[in-house]
């Protein structure tokens, strides 16, 4: 029989708001994970000359923890039946293309779904409410153009 709660995604909704929590709460900054990935990346000169040593090394130590608990997790959660993705069974060049694409969006709107649809919609962010009523649009009509056209699951 059929499930009719998706309690993989409602698990983890759970853990991610968690997470945005423990990390505000925590140390007081915001779990949106295009922005700690793409803070680890080299930084500009202008923007480096006005951190201190101690405050980058901070910085960065809380990203790279960050980022190698959301990827080891997965593996952590096999024994309980969990499945990650099988990678042979894509499109390597239509997952180089998704993964710009995302990257694009997020530069362009400032934020991913994790930042603006998780703590920013907490914060009542006008913005961040604006920016997650768009991702949520493009999903439905990418999914609807998807299963329209015959590719859908």
């Amino acid at each position: 029989m059929l499930s009719l709660i998706p309690w993989n995604a409602f698990f983890g909704g759970m853990l991610l708001g968690m997470s945005a929590v423990v990390l505000m709460l925590g140390i007081g900054r915001v779990a949106g994970i295009s922005g700690i990935v793409s803070r680890l990346l080299p930084v500009r000169a202008s923007n480096k000359e006005n951190k201190s040593v101690d405050t980058d090394k901070t910085e960065k130590q809380w990203r790279i923890a960050f980022v190698v608990g959301m990827v080891i997790s997965g593996w952590l959660l096999i024994p309980t039946g969990y499945q990650l993705p099988q990678l042979e069974e894509m499109n390597l060049v239509v997952v180089v293309i998704a993964g710009l694409l995302v990257g694009f969006g997020t530069k362009t709107a400032n934020g991913c779904t994790s930042g603006h649809g998780i703590v920013g919609m907490a914060r009542l962010s006008k913005r961040s409410i604006i920016a997650t009523c768009v991702f949520m649009g493009v999903a439905m009509a990418t999914v609807l153009v998807k299963n329209l056209m015959g590719l859908g699951a």
